[in-house]
C-alpha cells in the first residue's frame, strides 16, 4: 500500500519555504529536517507499509518521520522542495507522477496541530469541507457525517465552534474530517502531542476503529503508551535512516532506559493524577491565590451561547517548588494561567506572598509564560535577539547578556539557531526558544503551558533539568503539563483542575 524504495532526500533551501515557516498551514511545517539545506534527511531508506498494518514511525525529533509521512501525502517535493532519490509508491502507483489532489483521495493526513489545518469556524463545516471539495452530494456528505458521528463517539461535538473545542475535541474533528473522506491510508503525524490521558486513550479507540476496518495507518509518534497493544510494527528511525524494528512483544521487553536511549517515551500508560505527589507541605512557603474569579463572554467565537464563569477559592501553591497543574482538555488550565500572570482582563482575584499583594498589572512584572502556543510570544529577528528583548530591563551590558544568551542556548541545545529566524525552527525548538527565553527574564514566578508537548524523551528530559535548575536558584515553578514523565522527572507538588474545582 505504501513503499520506499531506497529514498534518499535533501530539502531545498530553507528561503524557499520560508512563508510556511512564518505561517505554518500544518501543525509540521516548521520542522528541524526543513532547516537543513542539502543535507539529506533521509538517506537509503527503504519501507513498506501493507494494506491494513499500523505501523509507527519513531524516534528523536529531526530524524527523518515527518519527512517519510510528507513523501507518501505529496507535500514533498509539490509544497516542500528539495531532491528525490529512489521511488515512493502508493497504492501501486509512483507518487512522483501523481498529483496532490490525486495522492489526498486515497490517503488523508491528521496533524499534530489540528488547529493549523482547519478552513471552517464550525466544527460541522470542518469535516463537511473535503468533501465538498470533491463536489459530493450535500445529502451524501450529511450521512457520511452523522455515520461518522456515531461511529468515533462525537456527535456532541457536531455543530460547535473550533474556538471553543479543547486540544482533544480538535483532534476528534480532525480525524473525524479525515474520516468523513472514507480515505484508505491515514497518516498522523504526532497525534497525541497536546492530549491528556483521557484524549490520548480516546484516540487509541478511534485509530482501533480504523484498523479493524482494514485501513492501513502510518503513524509519527514519540509516545508509544497508549499505541503499542494496536501497532504491528514499531520502525524505529535515527539521523535519516531505519535503525531497527521491533514487533508489539520487542516492544514490552525493553526497559525505560533502552527506550530513553532511542529518545522514545515510555510504553505503560500512566495518568498524571495517579502520581503520588504531595499537595502544600506545612514546611512550605506559599502564595496564595484569593478569590479567583473569570467570566468567558458568549458569542460565535467564544462558542457559548451563555456566559461560563470559573471561580477559584484560595489556592495555595508552594513558593521555590515546581507545581504540577493537571486536568483533562478544556477544563480551564491555560485560562487559570493566563490569569494568575495577569493576561486575563477580566480574571478578578490577588496572589498573596508573604506581606505583598499583586493585582493583575502587578503579576505582569513578577511573572513570565510560556505559552502552549509560542508563535504568539516570539517577535525578533533571530534567537539571540529574542533572548536579549527579555534582557532589556537588565543592567548588564551587551558582552554580558550575549554571553548570558549563549550559556542558555547551549544548555537547550540551541546554540547552533542562534542566528536562525525563530518561526523556521521546529515546533519543539520555538518551545525552547521560549523557555530560554523566561530563563532570561529572570521573573520570580515562572509559567508552563505544556513545555514538553511534542518533544522526545531527550528533549524533555533536558526541559525537566532546566525546570530543576530554576528551581535551585530559588524560582516559583508552575507547569500545566498531561506528561506523566516530565511530572515524576523534575514535579514537587500538584495541583488537580477538575471544572470549577481545584484540589491542591
Amino acid at each position: 500500500m505504501l513503499k520506499l524504495d531506497n529514498v534518499t532526500f535533501s530539502y531545498a533551501s530553507p528561503a524557499e519555504n520560508l512563508t510556511e515557516s512564518v505561517h505554518p498551514r500544518n501543525g509540521e511545517a516548521s520542522d528541524p529536517e526543513n532547516s537543513r539545506e542539502g543535507v539529506q534527511v533521509l538517506k537509503n531508506v527503504s519501507l513498506e507499509v501493507k494494506k491494513g498494518e499500523l505501523v509507527i514511525l519513531t524516534g528523536p525529533s529531526g530524524c527523518g518521520k515527518t519527512t517519510v509521512l510528507r513523501l507518501f501525502n505529496g507535500l514533498i517535493p509539490e509544497y516542500f522542495g528539495g531532491t528525490v532519490e529512489g521511488k515512493v509508491e502508493i497504492d501501486g502507483r509512483d507518487a512522483g507522477r501523481m498529483k496532490v489532489s490525486e495522492i489526498s483521495l486515497i490517503a488523508g493526513t491528521v496533524f499534530q496541530n489540528p488547529r493549523s489545518q482547519f478552513f471552517n469556524a464550525d466544527s460541522t463545516g470542518e469535516m463537511a469541507f473535503a468533501c465538498e471539495n470533491r463536489g459530493m452530494d450535500p445529502d451524501e456528505i450529511e450521512r457520511r457525517i452523522l455515520r461518522t458521528g456515531e461511529k468515533l463517539g462525537m456527535k456532541k461535538l457536531l455543530g460547535r465552534s473550533l474556538f471553543r473545542l479543547s486540544g482533544g475535541e480538535r483532534q476528534k474533528i480532525a480525524c473525524g474530517s479525515v474520516d468523513v473522506c472514507g480515505s484508505e491510508v491515514i497518516l498522523l503525524d504526532e497525534p497525541s502531542a497536546n492530549l491528556d490521558y483521557a484524549a490520548s486513550e480516546s484516540l487509541h479507540d478511534l485509530i482501533k476503529t480504523w484498523k479493524n476496518e482494514g485501513k492501513t495507518i502510518l503513524v509519527s509518534e514519540h509516545r508509544l503508551a497508549y499505541l503499542a497493544d494496536l501497532a504491528d510494527r514499531i520502525v524505529i528511525m535515527n539521523k535519516g535512516i531505519i535503525t531497527g524494528e521491533l514487533n508489539q512483544e520487542q516492544l514490552r521487553r525493553l526497559s525505560s532506559r533502552e527506550l530513553g536511549t532511542m529518545g522514545l517515551r515510555g510504553c505503560v500508560p500512566e495518568a498524571p493524577e495517579s502520581i503520588p505527589l504531595p499537595d502544600v507541605q506545612p514546611e512550605d512557603e506559599v502564595m496564595t491565590l484569593r478569590n479567583f474569579d473569570f467570566r468567558y463572554g458568549c458569542g460565535i467565537f467564544s462558542g457559548k451561547k451563555n456566559s461560563e464563569t470559573f471561580h477559584y477559592d484560595d489556592i495555595r501553591i508552594a513558593v521555590n517548588r515546581i507545581t504540577a497543574v493537571t486536568g483533562c482538555n478544556g477544563v480551564g488550565k491555560t485560562t487559570f494561567l493566563n490569569c494568575l500572570c495577569g493576561m486575563e482582563k477580566k480574571c478578578r482575584g490577588t496572589v498573596v506572598h508573604g506581606t505583598e499583594k499583586y493585582d493583575g498589572p502587578a503579576r505582569l512584572n513578577r511573572f513570565f509564560m510560556v505559552m502552549q502556543d509560542v508563535n504568539h510570544q516570539l517577535f525578533a529577528e533571530s534567537v539571540e535577539e529574542e533572548l536579549m528583548l527579555c534582557m532589556v530591563n537588565s543592567n548588564s551590558g551587551r558582552e554580558e547578556k550575549e554571553a548570558r544568551a549563549g550559556e542558555i542556548l547551549r544548555k537547550l541545545d540551541l546554540y547552533e539557531f542562534r542566528q536562525a529566524h525563530p518561526m523556521s525552527l521546529s515546533g519543539g525548538q520555538k518551545q525552547r526558544v521560549a523557555i530560554a527565553c523566561a530563563l532570561c527574564s529572570d521573573r520570580e514566578f515562572l509559567l508552563f503551558d505544556e513545555p514538553t508537548s511534542g518533544l522526545d524523551y531527550g528533549h524533555m528530559l533536558s526541559v525537566a533539568g532546566l525546570l530543576k535548575d530554576l528551581r535551585d536558584m530559588g524560582k516559583t515553578v508552575i507547569v500545566v503539563t498531561h506528561d506523566s514523565e516530565l511530572i515524576r522527572s523534575c514535579c514537587d507538588r500538584m495541583v488537580r483542575i477538575s471544572g470549577e474545582k481545584v484540589s491542591a
